[in-house]
C-alpha cells in the first residue's frame, strides 16, 4: 500500500513540472525558438527542432499579415461563403468536391509521425499567436487545426484546382446543364485577356560565371504580396530562404546552403475530364465502365453562406466515379474531373524539398512525384543545374486526345500509372552551360542541348514559345562572365520583343496609307528602339495599341498568344492598324489629355492598405515604374488590373519576390519583394522596398547567423513584443 502511495505522490509531483494546459505547452515550446528581424524585416527563425521553427514560422507569418494566412485557408478548406456570401458557394464545393473535412482529417491521422508534428506545429503556431493577440479579430477562423494544411499542400499561386470552373459547377449542380455556349466563350475571352501568369527560371553553370560558381535566378511572377520572404532555421538540418506562401510550412521557392529551387507554371497535361455514362436502376446512380455497371459514389454536403449579417445553409449532392468528383457536363454527359490529389505526399514532398544538399538528394526527392503544377529550375553547390519539367506525369494512351473529354466507359482511357522522372522531361548540366525556363516550350530550355519533342509523347508539353522565352534565350546566348549584379541587371533587360514583332507592321501600314492625325505618332514609334523606360513616350503608345489588340482584333484558329501578336503586326489588314492606332490616341487623350504620355505617368506603384485586393487612388501618391507587362516578353514583369476608377494604370502581379542566388563554399544571395514584408501600413516594412523595387536596388540576403546577429533589428521568442 505505502509502494503504491509513493508511486502515485511521485507521478503527481513528476507531472506537475509539465504543463498542464495548451497555452503552456506553447510557451513552454516558444523557449526553444528565436525570432530575428533583420533591418527590411525579414523573420530569421531559429529552433531545436523542425516543428519549433514550423511553429515559429506560422507564428512570424502571422505577424506580418494574418489577414492572408488567414484568407488562405478560409478559401482552401472551402468556406469562403461564410465570408464573402453566396456567390462564393461555388468554390466552396469545389474545395469539397475533392476533399470533405473527414477525409482531410483522416489524411493526417495517416501521415508519418514527423508529418503529423510539423502540422500540429504549424497549428499551434497560429493558436499560439492568436491568444497572444486577442487585439486581432479573425474573420472566421478563430481556431486553426493541424489537418488543414492538407487542403493547401504545394503553394504555386494557380494550384490545380484552381482550374476546375466554379462557372461549370454552378451550372451543373444548379440546374443540371451544360455552361451555355456563350458562357464558355465569355470565360475563354477572359483568360485571354488576363495578365499573363508565370515565372522565369534560369539557371547558369559555373562555366560562365566570374567565380566558377553556380548560379539561379528566382523570378516568379505572383499576384504582389502573395508571399513572404523568410528565413527558418533548426538543428535537425533545416537552413531555408526563400519565399513561402502565406500559412504554409515551407519555403516553396528558394535556396540552403547547398540547393536551390525555383518553380515557373508547367504546360504538361496533368489534368483531365472524363465524359461518364450514368444509368439509374432502381432509384440509384451507376456508371458504365467496360462491361460492367459501377456504383456512382453519391454523398451530400450542407455549406454555410453569408447573407446579410446572419448565416444560411445549402445542401448540395456529390457525386465521384473512381476518374473524380464530377464537376461538370459536356455533350450532356456528366463529366469528372481527374488530377493529382495526394496531399500527404504533397505536402512530405514540399517540405523535404528544402532540406536537400545535392543533386542526388534533390533528384530522388522528384520520384515522390506530387509536383504537379510546376517545373522546377535547379542549381546547387557542386556546380550541378538542372531541369525538370513537371513532375505528375500520367501515361496515357496516344491514340486519345486528352486536350478534349475522353469517354470514361472505355478503360483504355484510364490513367496506367505515372511517368517516372527519368521518363519525364530532364535537363541535366548541358554543354551550353545555361538552363532557361519562362513557361515557354521545354525543347528550347538549353539550346541545340535542349530535349527534342520528337522523344517524348504529345501531353509531355505544348511546343508553344513566348516572347519571354525568346528574350530570355537571346540574353543568354554566347555570354559568360556572369556576376550576381550581372544576372539581376540581365533580369530586368528593358527589351521587349513583342514589339519589334507588331510595331514595324504598323508603320508599314502608314507609309502605304499615309494618315497627317497620326504622323506625329508613327514617328514617335519609329524613333523607339522598343525598349521600355519611365520616359518613353513609345512605350505608352505600344502597351496601350498592344492591349486593344488584345481586347478586339481577331484571332485565327490555330493559333496562340505569341502568333497572335505576330499575325497582328504582319498579316492583319492595314486599316485596321491605323484604326487602332486612331482609337489608342483618343483613349489616351481622354484619359489624360494628350497621347504624349511617359510610360512612367502612367504605369505606377501604388499600396494603399493591407487588402488583399488592393484599391487605387489617382489623387494619392504612387511611384512611376519602367518595368513592362510579360505579354510584350519583359522579363521583370509587372501587370495591372485595369480598375474603373482610375486613368492610370497600377500593378498588381509580376516581379515579386526575387533573388538571384550563387553557390559556392558559401551561399550568397540578394533578393528584392514588392512593396515590402509586412502587410500592416503602420508597419515600417509595409513598403520599405518600393522605392528599392523600382530602381532594381536589390538587398543581401542574411544568411548565415553572423550576418542576421550584425543587421538584427529585433530578436524575440514567440508570445514576447516585437
Amino acid at each position: 500500500m505505502r509502494i503504491t502511495i509513493f508511486a502515485a505522490l511521485f507521478l503527481l509531483i513528476s507531472c506537475s513540472d509539465k504543463p498542464q494546459n495548451e497555452a503552456e505547452q506553447w510557451e513552454a515550446q516558444a523557449e526553444n525558438i528565436t525570432i530575428v528581424r533583420d533591418d527590411f524585416g525579414v523573420p530569421h527563425i531559429y529552433g531545436k527542432t523542425d516543428a519549433d521553427a514550423v511553429f515559429g514560422l506560422l507564428y512570424a507569418q502571422c505577424e506580418d499579415d494574418f489577414n492572408r494566412v488567414e484568407q488562405n485557408y478560409i478559401w482552401a478548406t472551402g468556406r469562403l461563403a461564410e465570408v464573402e456570401g453566396e456567390d462564393a458557394l461555388y468554390s466552396d464545393l469545389r474545395a469539397k468536391l475533392f476533399m470533405t473535412e473527414e477525409e482531410a482529417k483522416a489524411n493526417y491521422e495517416k501521415s508519418p509521425e514527423w508529418l503529423k508534428e510539423l502540422c500540429d506545429a504549424f497549428a499551434d503556431g497560429i493558436n499560439y499567436y492568436l491568444h497572444t493577440h486577442p487585439e486581432v479579430e479573425p474573420k472566421l477562423l478563430t481556431r486553426f487545426e493541424p489537418w488543414m494544411p492538407m487542403y493547401f499542400s504545394e503553394g504555386s499561386i494557380g494550384g490545380d484546382i484552381e482550374r476546375i470552373s466554379t462557372r461549370k459547377i454552378k451550372s451543373f449542380y444548379e440546374s443540371g446543364m451544360e455552361l451555355p455556349e456563350m458562357e464558355a466563350l465569355q470565360i475563354q475571352k477572359e483568360e485571354e485577356m488576363a495578365e499573363p501568369q508565370g515565372s522565369n527560371g534560369i539557371a547558369i553553370s559555373g562555366d560562365l560565371t566570374e567565380s566558377g560558381n553556380a548560379m539561379l535566378l528566382i523570378n516568379p511572377h505572383t499576384s504582389f504580396y502573395f508571399r513572404g520572404e523568410v528565413h527558418v532555421v533548426s538543428e535537425e538540418g533545416l537552413n531555408a530562404y526563400g519565399a513561402v506562401t502565406w500559412g504554409q510550412f515551407f519555403v516553396y521557392q528558394g535556396f540552403n546552403e547547398k540547393t536551390g529551387w525555383m518553380h515557373t507554371s508547367t504546360y504538361t497535361d496533368v489534368m483531365d475530364e472524363f465524359k461518364e455514362t450514368i444509368i439509374k436502376n432502381d432509384g440509384k446512380l451507376f456508371y458504365q465502365y467496360g462491361e460492367e455497371l459501377r456504383p456512382v459514389d453519391s454523398s451530400a454536403v450542407t455549406l454555410k453562406y453569408k447573407d446579410g449579417e446572419s448565416l444560411k445553409e445549402k445542401t448540395f449532392p456529390m457525386y465521384r466515379t473512381h476518374h473524380g468528383p464530377i464537376t461538370h457536363q459536356v455533350d450532356d454527359q456528366w463529366t469528372a474531373s481527374a488530377m493529382m490529389w495526394e496531399p500527404v505526399k504533397a505536402l512530405e514532398q514540399s517540405y523535404i524539398r528544402t532540406k536537400q544538399d545535392g543533386y542526388d538528394g534533390f533528384r530522388k526527392m522528384m520520384d515522390i512525384r506530387t509536383n504537379s503544377s510546376n517545373n522546377t529550375v535547379y542549381a546547387d553547390a557542386e556546380g550541378n543545374i538542372a531541369y525538370f519539367h513537371g513532375n505528375f506525369v500520367p501515361k496515357r494512351d496516344t491514340i486519345f486526345d486528352y486536350t478534349e473529354p475522353v469517354d470514361g466507359s472505355n478503360p483504355k482511357t484510364d490513367w496506367q500509372g505515372l511517368h517516372s522522372v527519368d521518363e519525364n522531361i530532364l535537363v541535366l548540366n548541358p554543354e551550353n552551360g545555361w538552363i532557361q525556363n519562362c513557361n515557354s516550350t521545354p525543347y528550347t530550355s538549353a539550346l541545340e542541348f535542349s530535349p527534342k519533342r520528337e522523344d517524348y509523347p504529345n501531353y509531355m508539353s505544348r511546343d508553344q514559345e513566348n516572347f519571354r522565352g525568346i528574350h530570355a534565350i537571346e540574353l543568354l546566348t554566347d555570354r559568360s562572365g556572369y556576376t550576381l549584379d550581372g544576372l539581376i541587371e540581365m533580369a530586368h533587360d528593358p527589351y521587349l520583343p513583342a514589339f519589334e514583332a507588331l510595331i514595324p507592321g504598323l508603320m508599314k501600314a502608314y507609309d502605304q496609307n499615309p494618315t497627317p492625325e497620326l504622323a506625329e505618332a508613327i514617328e514617335v514609334l519609329r524613333d523607339w528602339d522598343y525598349t521600355t523606360s519611365k520616359e518613353s513616350v513609345a512605350m505608352t503608345l505600344a502597351h496601350y495599341y498592344g492591349t486593344l489588340c488584345y481586347s478586339k482584333a481577331e484571332r485565327p484558329e490555330g493559333m496562340y498568344s505569341m502568333q497572335w501578336v505576330e499575325y497582328w503586326g504582319d498579316a492583319w489588314d492595314n486599316q485596321k492598324k491605323l484604326r487602332f492606332l486612331k482609337e489608342t490616341l483618343n483613349i489616351l487623350e481622354s484619359d489624360f489629355g494628350t497621347w504624349k504620355m511617359p510610360w512612367g505617368e502612367v504605369n505606377r506603384y501604388q499600396r494603399l492598405n493591407g487588402n488583399i485586393r488592393q484599391a487605387f487612388d489617382d489623387d494619392k501618391p504612387s511611384i512611376p515604374i519602367g518595368f513592362a507587362s510579360g505579354r510584350w516578353g519583359a522579363l521583370a514583369a509587372y501587370g495591372a488590373r485595369y480598375d474603373n476608377n482610375t486613368k492610370k494604370i497600377y500593378g498588381t502581379r509580376g516581379n515579386s519576390f526575387v533573388a538571384a542566388v550563387e553557390f559556392g563554399d558559401k551561399v550568397k544571395a540578394k533578393t528584392m519583394l514588392a512593396g515590402g514584408q509586412s502587410g500592416d501600413p503602420d508597419s515600417p516594412h509595409f513598403n520599405d522596398q518600393a522605392q528599392r523595387y523600382a530602381d532594381k536596388e536589390f538587398k543581401d540576403a542574411a544568411y548565415y547567423k553572423e550576418d542576421v546577429v550584425k543587421r538584427a533589428k529585433a530578436t524575440y521568442s514567440p508570445g514576447e513584443k516585437y
